[in-house]
C-alpha cells in the first residue's frame, strides 16, 4: 500500500471528476471540487485550528479546495479550509455515549466517546449527517480517523482509518450507485473492473480462491455485474445467510439447478424456529412455474429429501457419495467427491463451485467449512495445477470417541447395537416393533428426539414397554449399527430384555447401553453379545454391583476392566476391548451432525410375569 506521500491526489480527483455522472436522482455538476487550496490558504487554516491537518487531508486540499462528495451519501458536500472548523459536540453526545461505558469497555470504545469535543467537522451540506476527523484516534503516519455521523440513524458511526480511505470508499460508492442504474455508465475504471471478475473467474476455477476473492471483493465494492456472486460461492458456504446474493441468476436455465436449491436452503434455516417458513423472496421476478418450484424446493429442503443431481462423472460420483453417507460413513463420502471435484464444469460463466452440492439434505452436512475451501482450492473445469491438502476427517477410529468427545452423553448415556454379517436396513425384519414398515424413508438428524413415539401407553402400547428408536449405519468394518442417545433408565432391571439374541439370527450381535448416575440411580453398564440367536453372555454393571450371564471372556470381563476404574475410565477401557475383540466402531460425525435412517425397534423390557408388580409414575398440570 502506497502512503500519502505517494498518492496522486489531482489525479485520482481528475478521473473520479472525468467519471462523473449524476445518478437518477442527482443533479448534473460541472465541477465536482474547488480550485486547490495554497500553501499559504492551507497555514492559515492551521492556524486558526491551532493543529497541524493530517496527511491525506492536506493532500486533497492541495489538489482541490473542497469536494462535492455524491447526492446518494448522507454527506453531500465537503468543504475547504475556509469551512472546517472544530465540532464541538452540539448534540452532548460524549455523555450519551460515556454512560454506555463500564470495566468492560474497550480501548476503541472509550476513544469513540471522547471523540464527539475534539473531532474536526468537515462537511458543510449533508442529510443530518457529519463528517468528523477526530486528532485524538491517530496512526504511525500521523493519519486521523474519519468518522461519519448519520444523525437520524441511531447508529454508531462508521469509522474510516483516514481521510483517503473515506474518499476512496465513495469513490467506489460513486460506482456502485451507477453500475446498474446508470444506462451507458462505462469508462477505465469499469473496464479495468470488469477485467478483474474474468481474471477472478480463471483463479477460481484453478483452486486459487484466495487470489479470486481478492479481486472480487474490490470489483464488488465497484457495483461489477457477477462479482458479489461470485464471492459469495468463495468466501463461506453458500447455504448460510445467502439472502439476495443470487438475484437474477436463480431463473437462468443454466443455474436454476445449482443456485434455487441453495437459496431455499439460506430460507429454511433463516425461519428454521419460526412458526412458519414463509414465502421465499428470491430478489427478482419469477413466472408462476419458478414460483411453484421454488415452493416445492423450500418444501423438499425443511423436510430433508432435497437431492442434488449434476450430470456427468461428478454427478455419478455424487450419487455414490450419497449412499455411503446416509449408512454414516461420511468421511468416505467426501473422498468420493474429492476424488471428482476436477472433472466438474460450471453451467455458465457465473458459477465457479458446484454450490448446488451444499444443499443436498444428506450431503450438505458432509460438506463442512473445511472441506468446501478444500473443494474451492481443487481445480476444476480441466484446469491443471495440484491438488491440495485435504481436510482432516471427521470420525475417529473405533469408539473411545464416546467418552472423550462425549459432550452431552456424560448426562443423557446411549445405548447401541451391532449385528454381523447384515444390512442396516435388515436391522428392522430382526428387531422392528411390531408392524415395522422397516427405515425411515430419509434419513433425519439423530438428534432429533420423537417426543412420545416411544413413549410409555405410545400408540397402544404397554406402560412396562420400553422401545427404542434407533439410527442405523454401517461401521468401518462391515456391521450394521444401531445407537439411539439419552434412552429411557432400564439396563440390569428385572423387565430388561437385551435384543442380542434376536438380532443375531444370521451372526453375531454385540449390545451395549451405559447410562450416568442420576439422582436416585446408580451408573449402570450392560453389555451382552449373542451368536445365531443365543446370547453367549452378559453382564450388568450398577455402582459396584455386578451381575453376569455365560462365559465373560477375560478381555471382557468387568472386573478387570472396571477395577480401581471410577466411571468414565472403566467405560474407556470397555470400548477399547470392543474395539479389539469385535472391531467394533461408530461414525462420529452422522451421530452429532450427520443423517441417517432410523426405525423403532420392539421392546427392551418384558412383560411382568404373573405375581411381578410395576409402578407407572406420571404428572399433570392443574388448572
Amino acid at each position: 500500500m502506497t502512503t500519502d506521500g505517494d498518492f496522486d491526489w489531482a489525479r485520482f480527483l481528475g478521473r473520479w471528476q472525468e467519471e462523473w455522472v449524476p445518478d437518477e436522482h442527482g443533479t448534473r455538476r460541472d465541477r465536482l471540487g474547488g480550485p486547490p487550496a495554497t500553501e499559504e490558504a492551507v497555514a492559515a487554516a492551521e492556524r486558526r485550528l491551532g493543529t497541524r491537518l493530517p496527511p491525506s487531508y492536506r493532500g486533497f486540499l492541495a489538489a482541490a479546495d473542497g469536494w462535492w462528495v455524491d447526492a446518494t451519501a448522507s454527506v453531500y458536500r465537503l468543504g475547504g479550509v475556509e469551512d472546517i472548523d472544530w465540532f464541538g459536540d452540539p448534540y452532548g453526545l460524549t455523555e450519551i455515549y460515556e454512560e454506555s461505558l463500564d470495566e468492560r469497555s474497550d480501548d476503541r470504545e472509550r476513544l469513540l466517546a471522547g471523540m464527539w469535543r475534539r473531532a474536526l467537522r468537515l462537511e458543510t451540506e449533508s442529510d443530518m449527517s457529519h463528517a468528523l476527523l477526530d486528532p485524538g484516534d491517530t496512526d504511525a503516519d500521523g493519519e486521523w480517523a474519519l468518522y461519519v455521523y448519520q444523525g437520524w440513524s441511531g447508529d454508531l458511526p462508521d469509522r474510516y482509518p483516514s481521510f483517503r480511505a473515506y474518499m476512496e470508499a465513495r469513490y467506489r460508492a460513486f460506482h456502485a450507485d451507477r453500475a446498474g442504474s446508470v444506462t451507458g455508465f462505462e469508462n477505465d475504471t469499469t473496464r479495468a473492473q470488469d477485467a478483474n471478475v474474468e481474471r477472478a473467474r480463471e483463479e477460481a476455477l484453478r483452486g486459487h480462491p484466495e487470489t479470486a476473492a481478492e479481486l472480487l471483493t474490490e470489483a464488488r465494492a465497484f457495483g461489477r455485474p457477477g462479482a458479489a456472486a461470485l464471492l459469495r460461492q468463495l468466501t463461506t458456504r453458500p447455504a448460510v445467510n445467502l439472502r439476495f446474493a443470487f438475484a437474477g441468476l436463480v431463473t437462468d436455465p443454466r443455474y436454476t439447478g445449482e443456485l434455487l436449491p441453495v437459496t431455499a436452503a439460506a430460507h429454511v434455516e433463516d425461519n428454521r424456529y419460526r412458526a412458519s417458513l414463509g414465502t421465499l423472496a428470491l430478489g427478482c421476478e419469477t413466472d408462476d412455474r419458478m414460483r411453484a418450484a421454488a415452493d416445492d424446493l423450500v418444501d423438499r429442503i425443511a423436510r430433508g429429501v432435497h437431492r442434488y443431481e449434476p450430470g456427468g462423472a461428478f454427478g455419478r460420483a455424487v450419487a455414490e457419495a450419497r449412499e455411503a453417507a446416509r449408512w454414516g460413513d461420511a468421511d468416505g463420502a467426501w473422498r468420493t467427491i474429492r476424488a471428482a471435484v476436477p472433472s466438474w464444469s460450471p453451467p455458465g460463466p457465473d458459477l465457479v463451485a458446484p454450490v448446488g452440492l451444499t444443499a443436498d439434505s444428506v450431503l450438505g452436512r458432509v460438506v463442512t467449512p473445511e472441506r468446501w475451501r478444500e473443494l474451492l482450492s481443487t481445480p476444476r473445469a480441466g484446469r491443471g495445477g495440484p491438488a491440495p491438502e485435504p481436510a482432516p476427517a471427521l470420525d475417529p477410529p473405533g469408539l473411545r470417541w464416546l467418552v472423550d468427545d462425549a459432550r452431552d452423553r456424560i448426562r443423557t448415556g446411549y445405548r447401541c447395537l451391532w449385528v454381523e454379517g447384515v444390512e442396516p436396513a435388515a436391522l428392522p425384519g430382526l428387531i422392528g416393533e411390531p408392524g415395522c414398515a422397516g427405515l425411515s424413508p430419509h434419513p433425519v438428524d439423530p438428534r432429533e428426539r420423537v417426543f412420545g413415539e416411544a413413549a410409555t401407553g405410545a400408540r397402544g402400547r404397554e406402560p412396562w414397554e420400553d422401545r427404542a428408536v434407533l439410527s442405523v449405519g454401517r461401521t468401518a468394518s462391515g456391521w450394521a449399527f444401531g445407537f439411539e442417545e439419552a434412552p429411557s433408565y432400564t439396563p440390569g432391571d428385572r423387565f430388561f430384555l437385551s435384543p442380542a439374541a434376536a438380532a443375531s439370527a444370521g451372526g453375531r450381535s454385540v449390545v451395549l447401553w451405559v447410562q450416568p448416575a442420576r439422582t436416585h440411580s446408580e451408573r449402570a453398564v450392560h453389555l451382552s453379545v449373542a451368536e445365531r440367536g443365543r446370547e453367549l453372555y452378559a453382564f450388568t454393571l450398577r455402582g459396584t454391583e455386578t451381575e453376569r450371564g455365560g462365559d465373560v471372556p477375560g478381555p471382557l470381563d468387568p472386573d478387570r476392566l472396571f477395577e480401581g476404574a471410577a466411571g468414565e475410565d472403566g467405560e474407556r477401557r470397555l470400548l477399547a476391548a470392543l474395539e479389539s475383540e469385535f472391531a467394533l466402531s461408530l461414525p462420529r460425525f452422522a451421530l452429532t451432525d450427520g443423517v441417517l435412517h432410523r426405525f423403532t425397534t420392539r421392546s427392551w423390557t418384558r412383560a411382568p410375569r404373573e405375581g411381578e408388580g410395576y409402578a407407572v409414575f406420571g404428572w399433570s398440570r392443574l388448572g
